[in-house]
């Protein structure tokens, strides 16, 4: 038997009410997920344990089958593993967005989704001007960034704010504050400084793109979390794809093999057929493969429900439909879900049941005729606990809970 988890980042959310009361789930046209819906097993569960952040990382970490009580220490931490940034002892990591903040408020929790190249030099002069033996940047992928700061582990304590939960809000309402909050604020007011006079965004305002003013910091953690291996956990060898860090430094974390295909990234130019094919050939060589699709949730979070419903109809068309044709020749069991809802009219994560979908040999057919959050409230099944979901996936597992 095969395995193939497949996570629609971010695609569950709310009715819209400009949309006849349907969620972006229920307007899209997803005929693969829904014949799989027939055929297997749908339900509810919470990927955020009461009182954590309703971020990827718990989530994601939840729905892996890792609780994240347990293992969970910050999401700087878990992306410089993938980044290969090492973390010693009395330093801190931070991610660093490059955002957009226009008249005082957040404009543009991306920078327009600036891309890798310009992205690279705007950090390079960050570490130009702001850098030194105690700070230091480290370029990631297309707006997402690490700041790693030495003998300060105060900052850690600070109290920060994601600026995609922040849309067109005053940004000096969400500040970091408290403890350890001067000396971050003190590198994001500099780093304006640094940003306003590039040559990048210069160019950035005159093709009519969106400029880089400010490095935002946030999600400070410390030591990276030791996890036991999926094989260890699971008994299964696993594979990982992803456009974004957090999920391949789980996925490093986890002990799986990090597949690198070409043109995978977080957004609609994502290359979802060569992902799909190369996750699925990547179960010659091992049991299990995880599909991370980040499309859904950026469109969620630029408020664009044409977007995430077109995210959400591509990845039907081009990911699942390549996992039906596969489980007609091979022994396959699929697990679909969502890590968190990201319902555009908030544009940001809300931590609440997400619903999942089970098929394949020995999951029975329930009630449900659609993959959307209503149907699979409307099955009755509800497994409290996100991480205990892939125990159920897998047939096994005993030491990712504990």
């Amino acid at each position: 038997m095969k395995y193939c988890v497949l996570i629609l980042d971010g695609s569950a959310g709310w009715p819209l009410a400009d949309r006849g009361n349907k969620t972006t789930l229920e307007l899209a046209h997803t005929p693969h997920l829904d014949a799989l819906a027939r055929e297997g097993t749908l339900g509810l569960t919470n990927n955020v344990p009461a009182g954590m952040e309703p971020s990827s990382a718990v989530a994601c970490m939840s729905l892996l089958g890792y609780d994240p009580v347990v293992y969970y220490r910050g999401r700087a931490a878990i992306e410089a593993v993938s980044m290969g940034v090492p973390i010693q002892r009395g330093e801190a990591v931070f991610r660093c967005n490059l955002v957009a903040v226009k008249a005082g408020r957040m404009w543009s929790y991306c920078a327009g989704h600036i891309e890798n190249e310009e992205a690279r030099e705007l950090i390079e002069a960050l570490n130009e001007k702001l850098g030194s033996e105690y700070v230091r940047f480290y370029p990631g992928v297309g707006y997402r960034h690490l700041l790693k700061i030495k003998g300060h582990m105060e900052t850690t304590k600070a109290v920060c704010t994601p600026p995609h939960d922040i849309p067109e809000k005053p940004v000096a309402d969400f500040l970091p504050k408290g403890r350890g909050s001067r000396l971050l604020n003190k590198v994001m007011a500099d780093s304006q400084e640094v940003l306003k006079h590039h040559p990048v965004n210069y160019h950035r305002v005159a093709r009519g793109q969106v400029p880089a003013t400010t490095a935002w910091l946030f999600w400070g953690s410390g030591a990276i979390p030791k996890m036991p291996s999926f094989d260890d956990a699971y008994g299964l060898k696993a594979s990982i794809t992803s456009g974004v860090d957090l999920l391949r430094g789980l996925g490093q974390m986890m002990g799986m093999t990090i597949l690198d295909i070409k043109g995978v990234t977080d957004d609609m130019k994502n290359n979802f057929s060569g992902q799909a094919e190369g996750a699925l050939l990547s179960l010659r060589d091992n049991d299990l493969t995880v599909i991370h699709v980040e499309a859904p949730d950026e469109a969620g979070h630029a408020g664009n429900a044409d977007e995430k419903i077109n995210a959400i109809q591509v990845t039907d068309t081009e990911v699942v439909g390549r996992l039906r044709e596969y489980a007609r020749d091979n022994p396959l069991r699929i697990l679909v879900m969502p890590d968190h809802p990201t319902p555009v009219a908030v544009r940001t994560h809300v931590a609440e049941p997400v619903p999942f979908l089970l098929w394949g040999a020995g999951f029975e057919s329930d009630s449900a005729s659609r993959f959307t959050e209503a149907e699979a409230g409307g099955t009755g099944l509800l497994i409290p606990r996100g991480h205990d979901l892939m125990a159920r996936f897998t047939g096994g597992g005993k030491n990712a809970k504990a």
